[in-house]
Formats: C-alpha cells, structure tokens, sequence
C-alpha cells in the first residue's frame, strides 16, 4: 500500500486528519529531506527514508518495492501532491503494477499564503511555476501571458533559486508589459514554518524584492484587486 500523501505547509496545524492518520499507518514516510524533517518533528517514532533533491523516480520506485514487500509507505510532498508534486508520477511508476496507492490531499502553498495576505483568490486565478527545469522558459512566458489575457490572478510557485535566481525579477518585467505597475503584490515566505515572513506591495516594486526565493509563494493581482486595512482582497462582484 503507498500513500501519496500531501502535507500542507509542513506543520501540524496545517496537516489535514487523513493525512496524519494515513501517516501514522505507515511503516516508513519517503520524502526529500526538507520534508522529511518537518514530518519528524510530530512522527518522531516513524522510520523514514530520506532523499535529496532531483531524486523523484529513485523515491517512487523504492516506495513502490517497499509496497510489492508487504510494507505500507508514505510518499510525501509538500502542500499537496497532486500539485507540482509526487503523485503523477508515482501514477505512472507504477503503472504496471497491482499495488493498492490512494492519493491523500493537502492544503496548498497557494492556499496557505492567500489566507495570510488576506482573500486575493476569491475570483479566477492561474499557478504558474518559475522552474524552467523541465518546463521551458518560453512555455512559462505564454502561460504567463494568458493569465494576463484572462486577467486572472496569478500565484506563483518556485519564484527563483539560487540556480535561477533572475527567473522571479524577468517574469515580473515581462507581466509589466500587460498590467499595470500599480497592481497589487503579496509573497509569503516559509509559510507556517520558522521565521515566516509576509508582505503586500505592488508589482512593481515587488519586481526587486530580494527576499522571494524558493520558500516563497507570491500572489499578483487581477485588474479589481485591492488592498483593504492591509490586506489583499480580489473581489467575488457581490455588490456591497
């Protein structure tokens, strides 16, 4: 049996109740080492399998054998798996197998950072990532202007690393050119985590914030968003 299990932000409060309880079924938690240390601050008896980053296939085809011998395994990911994280993939490993997998949800990083800047989701929004590693840059453009043609909100995922660390400041140089350097802005950084940091401004001035990297999640407005008692809201239209 192997759980696909999506841990939210990373602290207790934040794991959903069937995700702890599929959690605490298992044998062994897999997951990349800055998930796994999260887990282990409240599965502290639990044994886990611990990997570094870019080692995906190995964690899925190990959770996969642990499965086929007997055991129960838990592949996590953060937020939920089944967005920019482990689940597809663990769909497509196995594939041609008959062990038993259920996919366990979690509150996404999207989510997370909405509710601390305030109800910037209300409306339609689009979660586009920055990673150019298995997406190409100018996949990532046309999405990202879309987004713009829609006037969705647009949340960001994986904004920049120290690999790519001028991918957050072109997206945003590019977004300028069909929204207005006024729009409204908020990241959150280490959400629900040590040290958490969150701020609103507008899109232009986040375009050189130096503080957005990969443990941030940053949220820009549509055309309606609004700062309201220093929060974001997107309005829903309800007419107030």
């Amino acid at each position: 049996m192997i759980y696909i299990t999506g841990i939210g932000p990373g602290n207790m409060e934040g794991l959903t109740a069937e995700a702890l309880s599929a959690l605490r079924k298992c044998d062994i938690i897999s997951g990349y080492k800055v998930y796994a240390d999260l887990v282990k601050k409240f599965l502290p008896e639990k044994n886990f399998s611990v990997y570094p980053m870019r080692s995906e296939i190995e964690r899925c085809e190990d959770a996969l054998e642990l499965s086929k011998n007997g055991k129960c395994a838990a592949l996590i990911s953060s937020g939920d798996p089944g967005v920019y994280g482990m689940a597809g993939l663990m769909l497509e490993i196995a594939k041609d197998s008959n062990e038993e997998i259920k996919i366990i949800p979690g509150v996404t990083a999207a989510n997370s950072a909405a509710a601390i800047l305030g109800a910037p989701l209300m409306n339609d929004y689009a979660v586009i990532s920055l990673s150019d590693l298995m997406t190409s840059w100018e996949i990532i453009l046309k999405r990202l202007k879309a987004a713009c043609d829609g006037d969705f909100v647009i949340c960001i995922y994986n904004p920049a690393s120290r690999g790519r660390p001028k991918n957050f400041k072109k997206a945003c140089e590019f977004l300028l050119k069909y929204k207005s350097p006024e729009t409204p802005c908020g990241y959150v950084r280490n959400i629900k985590r040590e040290n958490p940091e969150a701020e609103i401004m507008t899109l232009e001035k986040i375009r050189d914030c130096e503080k957005i990297d990969m443990l941030t999640t940053v949220i820009i407005g549509n055309s309606k968003t609004y700062v309201l008692n220093g929060k974001l809201i997107t309005p829903r239209g309800y007419e107030i």
